[in-house]
């Protein structure tokens, strides 16, 4: 197994940080799709609001819950109640003490698509704080207004004077009017401004209108009164319009290096657009995987309860007691690093030498290590015969009959070594 990882150590560590890189998209994708990591992330709450029509909530979605533009939680589920479309909110438990009971609820759109969102005020600091399970009355939130909800509001005058003049209009445009129209709307785009104001100021009622009068005759009041003040706020828009007219180079930069920056951005979203293409089937993939994880996490928190004792009681005093003998081995084992290597190449020249030992050809020829077990068997039957007279050496001699008879014939030492060995006698027809 370390022979292999070796061989293909590059393989290897691509393998680990391709894992590695995996585990941190679906961490990065799981979050931002707002799935809750236990132990790391608290539990949300639930409260609910109470909407007179919930059109286009469509829970699971992603459609979020909002305070101010900040996402506080996500909408959850919608139930129908004697009538009334009360929507389910999972509401993040760092915002737990930011609703009030007097808080108010609006339904909004991001787009023209109906992707709809809650828009929360949080109430004033004086109501109490709103519980887990608070409901928001209807009397405090309002659903998203259609075109035609507006239309209906109208009376049936104002309906019949807002039909003639969209008709009139059609014809006035047909052929080449409308760009003949466009023409003098934008050569008189301020004009058309103001009058656009003096038409809704003219198709209020007589109360909007005495109410319109007598706020106009108080701002004049008000601005007779405050000349100086409305002098100072001239000359300081003259500053204001000055400084940004000193700004006009920069501004002309920013425009040119305006195609730069949408190239350099363009080329980013193709490689982005890549990167997506090849994210997609490896989220699908993980699916499985983030399924298993509630299993996985109750077999944890079964693991991680009775272990924590142990932890807790044995091994955390065992380390502490622990401490004082690692440092004392600190500088042992800094020199045994040191003397690794030397040590690596000694047990790799001692492997070396010991397979040169122990190789055996084959056909006959023998290793080194077995004429070494060879000589170690004649040096162990060379030196361990002794008798009553004490340790002697086995001799071997070697002669023919006729200098064994020549031998016997001189009548000397030999002879008698010759004498008592019967077998020699008879071989050799000695007398």
């Amino acid at each position: 197994m370390k022979r292999a990882i070796k061989n293909h150590l590059a393989d290897f560590a691509a393998i680990i940080v391709l894992l590695l890189l995996s585990a941190a998209v679906a961490g990065y994708i799981l979050n931002h799709e707002r799935l809750r990591f236990p132990f790391f992330q608290s539990a949300q709450f639930t409260m609910n609001a109470a909407f007179s029509t919930a059109q286009a909530v469509t829970p699971g979605q992603g459609q979020s819950v909002r305070v101010s533009g900040v996402q506080i939680g996500s909408i959850s589920g919608v139930t129908l109640r004697n009538g009334i479309a009360v929507v389910q909110m999972q509401i993040d438990q760092q915002y737990k003490h930011l609703i009030r009971a007097d808080a108010t609820a609006v339904l909004r759109p991001r787009t023209g698509l109906q992707d709809m969102f809650i828009e929360l005020d949080p109430g004033s600091r004086s109501a109490p704080v709103a519980q887990p399970g608070f409901t928001i009355p209807i009397n405090n939130t309002l659903p998203a207004v259609n075109l035609d909800e507006i239309l209906s509001s109208l009376d049936a005058d104002t309906r019949a004077y807002l039909n003639l003049l969209v008709n009139g209009a059609g014809q006035g445009l047909k052929g080449n009017g409308g760009s003949e129209l466009a023409q003098v709307l934008q050569r008189f785009e301020p004009t058309h401004r103001d009058l656009a104001r003096l038409n809704r100021a003219v198709a209020a009622r007589g109360s909007n209108l005495r109410r319109f009068v007598n706020s106009l005759r108080r701002l004049n009041d008000a601005l007779v009164v405050k000349q100086a003040e409305l002098a100072q706020l001239v000359v300081s828009s003259s500053q204001v319009f000055r400084a940004f007219a000193s700004e006009d180079q920069a501004v002309s930069r920013a425009v040119a290096d305006l195609p730069g920056t949408l190239t350099q951005t363009t080329a980013t979203l193709i490689k982005v657009q890549a990167f997506a293409q090849q994210l997609g089937p490896t989220a699908l993939h993980l699916i499985p995987a983030a399924q298993s994880l509630p299993a996985a996490n109750a077999a944890i928190s079964a693991l991680a309860v009775p272990s924590a004792p142990i932890v807790q009681n044995q091994i955390r005093p065992f380390v502490i007691a622990a401490r004082p003998l690692v440092r004392n081995l600190r500088p042992a084992a800094v020199n045994l690093a040191a003397a690794t290597p030397n040590l690596s190449k000694t047990f790799v020249v001692l492997n070396h030498l010991a397979n040169m030992l122990g190789f055996s050809p084959g056909g006959g020829q023998h290793g080194y290590l077995w004429w070494l077990a060879w000589l170690d068997h004649n040096a162990r039957t060379l030196f361990s015969i002794q008798d009553a007279n004490g340790v002697f050496r086995p001799l071997f001699l070697q002669a023919s009959c006729t200098s064994y008879a020549t031998l016997l014939q001189l009548n000397s030492a030999s002879a008698l070594v010759l004498a008592r060995n019967p077998t020699l006698k008879a071989l050799c027809h000695l007398p």
